[in-house]
């Protein structure tokens, strides 16, 4: 009886390839033909073997063999295996964000794409891009493929909709996916100022504006190292907010005037003194005062990815040095402009202001996420084409 199950198993997967098959073999990848034969075959052989061991005694040493060679041939491929990609590989982990969230874009070009220099950019249709992120290198597959990263984020002021993100090369746009942005509220707000705070809004003042530059060099530039793929923590133990991400605000000025603004942190209402800690590891990239924020810190965390700590008292880290989470940075305080103690912390996105709750809630990064997405696209294609190759076969 084995060896009849056995023949007809080695006749079946001859058929695959002649007669009535071969045109629906051709269709299919090599990969999934050598999966098909492995299946049958691996039918087979258990059959076989279970066939040709019916009746003998097996003892526990038996028996942890066979388990072991049960688990060794039942190991999980790895995630990294590439054969089975569809490339280009464009995807956008954040389909609907909101304002003010950040947005995870991967890409893998396709070994004709000749362009090594791409960004993603977010915009609608007719109109001038709105954000963008440069995209670096992650990680690499077990065949040595890089996977590329771009990070970026949905402005606070952008009305909901739809949206698109496009990969543009050097070459032109590679290819573009939509996304719906969200409808999101915001709190409003109305802050009186005294003569000394208007005049540090409002008098021109050339460091001001050489300092402004230098910040902005700072939160626009995308590096290369990753210092953390975790999720943030708050940079205070306190919960006490006076202020929140995205906050509409009016200055009233103590001349009467008033300008609108966007609070683009989150402030913690705490006493001078209060330590603040490091919300993630990362590198100082900047560590003095500053005539508007104040006594300053800025932390570098991920390629284009920055945390910013205003208004400290005291300074106690300084420039270049490394951070983990939970690093002493400083104390608060109400230095620059504020009307009264506390801390502002920040985050910026390849510029943008970013909602600091987000940070804290999931990671920008995540390649086991990111594999387990991709491999599951590819296994849906595949399966897809397989199934279109059958159905086209049988007309």
């Amino acid at each position: 009886m084995t060896q009849t199950f056995l023949a007809r198993t080695i006749a079946s997967c001859f058929m695959i390839f002649s007669g009535p098959g071969r045109a629906f073999a051709a269709r299919l990848k090599r990969k999934t033909i050598v999966m098909l034969v492995l299946a049958v075959l691996s039918a087979g052989g258990l059959l076989f073997c279970t066939a040709s061991g019916a009746g003998q005694a097996s003892g526990p040493a038996d028996q942890a063999a066979t388990d072991q060679a049960a688990a060794d041939s039942g190991e999980a491929p790895d995630p990294a295996d590439d054969s089975l990609w569809e490339l280009p590989v464009f995807m956008v982990l954040q389909e609907h964000p909101r304002p003010g969230e950040p947005i995870t874009v991967i890409y893998v070009p396709a070994e004709s794409q000749n362009d090594t220099d791409f960004r993603a950019v977010l915009t609608r249709s007719g109109e001038r891009p709105i954000s963008r992120g440069v995209f670096f290198e992650y990680f690499r597959t077990q065949g040595g493929r890089p996977v590329s990263a771009a990070l970026l984020t949905v402005p606070s002021t952008l009305d909901s909709g739809e949206a698109l993100i496009h990969i543009e090369g050097q070459t032109g746009i590679a290819g573009s996916r939509r996304v719906t942005v969200e409808p999101r509220d915001f709190v409003s707000e109305t802050i009186p100022l005294n003569e000394s705070n208007t005049a540090i809004r409002t008098v021109p003042d050339p460091q001001k504006t050489r300092e402004a530059e230098l910040l902005w060099s700072i939160i626009t530039h995308t590096g290369v190292d990753i210092y953390t793929e975790e999720p943030f923590s708050a940079p205070v133990s306190s919960t006490r907010r006076t202020s929140f991400f995205g906050d509409r605000r009016i200055y009233a000025y103590s001349d009467g005037r008033s300008e609108s603004s966007v609070h683009a942190g989150i402030d913690y209402g705490v006493p001078t003194g209060t330590d603040v800690l490091a919300c993630a590891p990362g590198k100082t990239v900047l560590a003095a005062f500053r005539i508007v924020t104040g006594n300053t810190v800025i932390i570098e965390h991920l390629p284009g990815v920055y945390s910013l700590y205003y208004h400290m008292d005291r300074l106690l880290v300084e420039e270049g040095s490394l951070t983990e989470r939970g690093t002493l940075l400083g104390q608060s305080g109400s230095t620059g402009l504020a009307t009264g103690p506390h801390l502002h912390w920040e985050i910026r996105v390849s510029g943008e202001n970013t909602d600091p709750d987000m940070m804290m809630l999931r990671p920008l990064l995540d390649k086991d996420f990111i594999l387990s997405k991709i491999n599951s696209e590819a296994r849906a294609v595949d399966s897809q084409e397989a199934r279109n190759s059958y159905q086209t076969e049988g007309r």
